[in-house]
């Protein structure tokens, strides 16, 4: 194992074939290949997708000299005039954006995410936690998809936390059209044989009528606000209020589209992952889940949980962060190289594509004791790993996650709320992740939904 960033040794992975390089394999299965090209030959490799050259760094060192040390060298991969990848739905939002438009609109949407507001937000997401769960009645005793539904929840949270209305009428539509527009996403970044979208086969059609679909929710959520003329102290608000303090222009109507839907999608869709997951986990793990439930029911008495509860769930807490480290929601972080540099004594020439493997980072024997198994209890007892940038389920350096104290908020508190009800058993035998810029769980989680016999305080 390298003592310092200056000893690393790049390792080839083996067995690229002419002109496709490792194409097949990570086609095929992308997690796996990244974890097992891992496992076998090191902590600093280069692969090949077709023409593509690719870096997977898996070290703690690795990733504070390309995140942090040296994000200046490192931008997002995403070209405006040319898009592809998260680029295609997105458009040039937080997640995508570089230089001084990401700078411009991070000064703009941070504020909103400020720890200071989470306690009011949290009251909203209690509410529609409980109007979400309130409908789970008629489902009792009977097998549900439990990623299916973190999914509804957390776009209902984030609908009306961060806009101020409700997309219940929506969901259903909503939930494919980022299925389908995401899947897309991932593969017209990953797979150099992808048809461009001006091709018309079947799925370049979908994908143009998915997004037809988000862009006109997005267009008339700003429409309707603006015809109003209400406030709600929200996200919206903030958007439309925001102002460049150098030459006092607003954001033009495609750079409010492209903030509301990468706030919509990024904010529902990796919150929804890690609660689905840790759902399984919980219900994989017996001695955990009884430990869990008998702290929600000693702490809550049977109430809707608050921001002020959450100090008191600490094995709560600590559940969540297990779950996000055995499933981290973005399960590699991409950039590209601005300039020829080197990290770690790994020389990288100007434009290479580096992979943050932070999946492989969050099972790294050298800084997790039993890294594969699920131990919340090691977030109670200050095991925390020995390398700071080991754990980054939010990122790291100037591009760390913008909403962290949101999911921070939102994961624990819906596990609290939910754990109180509900008792949830695994209902199929084999869980497969799938690796589609977030982690998913691949055909859902059928989960029993088990009422539990506890006094129930409703949110007044």
């Amino acid at each position: 194992m390298p003592d310092s960033v200056s000893s690393f040794t790049l390792v080839d992975v083996p067995g690229a074939v002419p002109l496709l390089g490792h194409l097949q394999a990570f086609k095929t299965r992308p997690l796996e290949s990244l974890s097992t090209w891992w496992r076998q030959h090191g902590d600093a490799l280069r692969f090949r997708l077709g023409r593509k050259t690719y870096y997977l760094f898996s070290h703690p060192d690795l990733v504070e000299d390309t995140l942090v040390k040296q994000s200046d060298r490192f931008v997002k991969v995403y070209d405006p005039r040319r898009p592809h990848g998260l680029a295609l739905v997105l458009g040039n939002g937080l997640v995508t954006s570089s230089g001084e438009v990401w700078k411009r609109h991070r000064r703009i949407i941070q504020p909103i995410f400020h720890r200071s507001r989470m306690a009011a937000m949290a009251d909203r997401m209690a509410q529609v936690g409980e109007q979400r769960v309130a409908t789970w009645e008629t489902h009792a005793g009977r097998t549900i998809d439990i990623a299916a539904e973190m999914m509804q929840l957390a776009l209902e949270v984030i609908s009306q936390t961060m806009f101020t209305t409700s997309m219940t009428q929506h969901i259903d539509r909503i939930s494919h059209s980022l299925r389908v527009s995401i899947k897309y996403a991932f593969d017209s970044f990953s797979n150099p044989l992808f048809l461009p979208l001006w091709v018309p086969t079947a799925r370049n059609r979908e994908f143009r009528t998915v997004m037809q679909f988000m862009d006109g929710l997005m267009y008339g959520l700003l429409a309707e606000r603006r015809q109003s003329g209400a406030t709600h102290d929200d996200l919206l608000d903030l958007l439309l209020q925001a102002r460049d303090e150098e030459t006092g222009e607003g954001l033009s109507d495609q750079e409010l589209r492209d903030e509301a839907l990468t706030i919509f999608a990024a904010g529902h869709e990796t919150t929804a992952n890690a609660l689905a997951w840790t759902w399984y986990l919980l219900a994989t793990h017996p001695d955990a889940k009884a430990r869990f439930h008998e702290e929600v029911d000693r702490v809550l008495q049977g109430r809707t949980p608050n921001t002020d509860d959450l100090q008191h769930l600490p094995y709560t807490r600590a559940v969540f962060d297990e779950s996000l480290r055995l499933y981290p929601p973005v399960p590699a972080v991409v950039r590209k190289a601005a300039t020829i540099t080197t990290v770690g004594g790994v020389s990288l020439p100007a434009g290479a594509f580096v992979l943050v493997g932070t999946y492989n980072l969050h099972r790294h024997p050298a800084f997790w004791t039993n890294p594969e198994q699920f131990l919340p209890e090691r977030w109670l007892d200050s095991e925390r790993p020995a390398a700071r940038y080991a754990y980054l389920p939010f990122g790291a350096g100037p591009r760390a996650c913008v909403g962290i104290h949101f999911a921070s908020v939102e994961g624990p508190l819906l596990l609290a709320l939910i754990g109180r009800r509900y008792d949830l058993q695994l209902a199929q035998e084999r869980v497969e992740p799938q690796l589609m810029v977030t982690l998913r769980p691949k055909a859902g989680i059928r989960m029993l939904l088990q009422p539990r016999h506890v006094p129930v305080v409703s949110l007044s």
